[in-house]
């Protein structure tokens, strides 16, 4: 990854008008893709953005630099970004690409590709377009040029691929639903999915602007969605983030659910089915309470690093089918390809139905241990996590927990940040453990 100039783990991301994400870069970068796309024989690309405004000025820039290398492009407008894997899928395009900066505010914005498969695109065409970035751009003949075209029934195909995911057997009628779009991707896809599957459906989030995309609302701020569940008196509720790839729950007391309660749900439930093949795959930051759950229920578990890239790849080398973040990104592979909001919030309210239980009877099967998370910000040439004094404190922590909790210290992947976890079951004993620990970092 390190010999990379623009893509990042989750493609290219960034402030809106500062490189790279500016209109000529991403016209630039179109060309680089078609070029590298039109060699594997294809002339279709779709485009899917979600609500952002700077989303139309850079599908435009896509556009016309895919059309210069010769490649159609078929426009799906605002789309959550797993729907533009599906899609690409089921329209045997070449490539499909995603506008959005999934959960960040509304002036970043990112470019993210996925291949024909629906997967993420290989590491050597990512690097081939890099090389063809390089290059000075150049048309193809007048009659070669690409075209644009817009897919006008993309939602409806996305909404009936959604509900295909819910046993048809099975129906929402007489759940009472809140559903928090955050403003986003999925704000004309998801309550239509849930009320035409027969929930009744409360909708917040859902009137874009361009500008109020995961505003205080979505998955990454669910107060909202715990003030209107409560209100309402409604069975539970569901929060998306602006791409709709993640998914957070509010059970009908009020209480988040996040992704480690989610994913010990579905986990459950394809045990009891008889549909789990395998384990399941988290992260470095899931919840030691998932663990200890799984491990009752004699389910396998293992952790990646953070981020649902390298949650996928776990996923791909053990053979299993399920794995998820706390954040809720949550991959469910005999689904769809990629981390799905609303399909995993389907498997959950399957296992509500089926097993005539609340969301909060579902998770209290798992005990979240206490989680302390403090972050230091650094700023330096020596890695505070290799000091000798930082080693000491860590293994006196560890010694304190006793089996009983962990200790974990990394780097942020995006900020100058030293991020110390502690864990355990005693939450006093956590938060002195965790800010010790800060304290020895911040001293180096």
């Amino acid at each position: 990854m390190s010999n990379r100039k623009y893509f990042g783990t989750d493609g290219i991301r960034g402030k809106v008008g500062e490189a790279p994400i500016t209109p000529d870069f991403v016209l630039k970068l179109g060309w680089a893709a078609g070029k590298v796309l039109a060699r594997q024989g294809s002339r279709k690309v779709l485009i899917g953005k979600d609500t952002r405004i700077s989303g139309y000025m850079l599908e435009s820039a896509l556009e016309a630099g895919l059309a210069a290398a010769g490649l159609s492009a078929a426009f799906t407008g605002p789309m959550p970004t797993p729907a533009i894997a599906y899609l690409t899928r089921t329209f045997r395009a070449e490539a499909g690409i995603v506008i959005s900066a999934s959960h960040n505010p509304f002036d970043d914005n990112g470019i993210k590709f996925f291949s024909a498969e629906g997967t993420k695109l290989p590491d050597e065409v990512e690097e081939a377009i890099e090389l063809e970035m390089e290059k000075p751009i150049t048309c193809v003949e007048s009659a070669e040029l690409g075209r644009a075209s817009r897919i006008v029934d993309a939602a409806g195909r996305y909404i009936e691929f959604c509900k295909g995911t819910f046993p048809s057997e099975l129906s929402l009628n007489g759940l009472k639903i809140v559903v928090d779009c955050a403003n986003g991707a999925t704000y004309h896809i998801a309550p239509n999915v849930l009320r035409e599957l027969g929930a009744t459906v409360i909708a917040i989030g859902v009137q874009p602007d361009g500008m109020n995309i995961n505003k205080d609302c979505g998955a990454t701020d669910l107060r909202l969605l715990q003030h209107r569940v409560l209100e309402e008196k409604a069975d539970l509720g569901l929060a998306y983030d602006g791409d709709g790839d993640r998914i957070m729950m509010v059970d009908h007391l009020g209480h988040k659910v996040d992704g480690d309660q989610i994913l010990y749900i579905i986990a459950r439930e394809g045990l009891r089915q008889g549909q789990l093949r395998g384990g399941v795959v988290g992260t470095l930051m899931s919840n030691m309470g998932l663990e200890l759950a799984l491990k009752q229920l004699g389910i396998p578990f293992t952790r990646a690093k953070v981020g649902d890239r390298y949650v996928l790849e776990k996923m791909q080398e053990k053979g299993w089918r399920l794995g998820a973040e706390n954040s809720g990104h949550v991959i469910l592979l005999d689904k769809t390809t990629t981390g799905d909001g609303i399909v995993a919030s389907l498997q959950v309210l399957t296992a509500i139905v089926r097993n005539h239980m609340t969301l909060h009877d579902l998770c209290s099967g798992m005990k979240m241990l206490p989680q302390i998370l403090v972050n230091v910000r650094f700023a330096g040439e020596h890695d505070p996590l290799e000091s000798e004094s930082v080693k000491a404190v860590t293994a006196e922590a560890e010694k304190t927990l006793a089996g009983r909790g962990r200790v974990l210290l990394r780097k942020s992947g995006t900020e100058p940040l030293i991020r110390v976890m502690v864990e355990g079951e005693d939450e006093a004993q956590v938060s002195a453990l965790a800010h010790k620990i800060a304290d020895a970092v911040k001293a180096v």
